[in-house]
């Protein structure tokens, strides 16, 4: 049987991530419609950006089946989140340590089950990430690519939504549905784009301009632009060495890039009130009864 106080914990919780009770508490999901665009790069880089400005920096690996956030970092985890899951562990339990002080939550690899989690399961992860609420400035959700169930709930989930995308023409159409998928389907009616691996500025203000062009033709959508990271061939070399590009090239293209995307970001100002509007606080109630049965 469903408990009444569980219950209510788990909805005041999402709220509170919500509308950023949590201590003022920025919760960014950063996602893509296509894999391949090096939307685990920026998470990391981001992350680190904003740690050397004096931000706590929490990321959350959401990649349930193919996390490889540690490994992009040279970090090797005891544990993660398949021990949260099955309850052998609680979300501070799993934490690692990352560069300038950043915190991870590792995802698993390779463990089929958790890339489709009840909707109880999930709640009970937001509730363990509520009791983390005075330790973090920033939580960055590193979503998996695609538009799964998970992934879809990670972005309703967050305040913002950072869209990753590259100059192909097959990451510019995923990506656009991704987004068409989180208005029509969540009610999601404002993104923030950043065009990866661009050869300059003309070439990201092009990806964005064909994009929002079908996205005002179709969508009753906000599409604000981030900017872009350009491409540099440090990145592949610092992915080969484990490290972060911002931290082993700093003086890299992409590295001050990042920087400024993380000034971007710190000036993001979050509504007060929940993101869209109550429907999406009872469709969450009404998917945790649903899972709990």
């Amino acid at each position: 049987m469903f408990l009444i106080g569980g219950f209510m914990d788990q909805a005041s919780t999402l709220r509170k991530i919500k509308n950023g009770a949590m201590k003022g508490v920025k919760v960014i999901s950063v996602t893509s419609g296509k894999g391949g665009v090096g939307k685990t790069n920026v998470v990391a880089n981001l992350a680190i950006a904003l740690a050397k400005m004096g931000k706590k920096v929490l990321i959350l690996d959401a990649d349930m089946g193919l996390g490889n956030l540690d490994v992009l970092l040279g970090i090797a985890p005891m544990y993660n989140m398949n021990h949260v899951i099955r309850g052998e562990k609680t979300l501070k339990e799993i934490m690692v340590g990352g560069p300038y002080g950043i915190k991870i939550l590792p995802a698993s690899s390779g463990v089929q089950e958790l890339t489709a989690l009840t909707a109880s399961q999930r709640m009970n992860l937001f509730m363990e990430v509520d009791k983390l609420e005075h330790e973090i400035d920033v939580m960055l959700i590193d979503t998996a690519a695609g538009i799964s169930s998970d992934v879809l709930f990670f972005n309703i989930a967050a305040q913002e939504i950072i869209v990753v995308v590259s100059p192909e023409p097959t990451s510019m159409t995923d990506a656009y549905a991704i987004m068409k998928v989180l208005h029509t389907k969540h009610g999601e009616n404002r993104f923030r784009l950043l065009v990866n691996s661009a050869k300059g500025v003309k070439e990201s203000a092009e990806v964005y301009r064909k994009i929002s062009l079908v996205a005002e033709r179709f969508l009753n959508i906000s599409i604000d632009y981030l900017g872009y990271i350009p491409y540099d061939e440090n990145v592949q070399k610092a992915v080969r060495e484990q490290r972060a590009i911002i931290d082993i090239y700093p003086d890299s293209k992409a590295s001050k890039c990042f920087v400024e995307l993380a000034k971007r970001v710190e000036e993001i100002t979050t509504p007060s009130e929940l993101k869209g509007n109550v429907q999406f606080f009872w469709q969450r109630l009404t998917e945790v009864m649903m899972g709990a049965r």
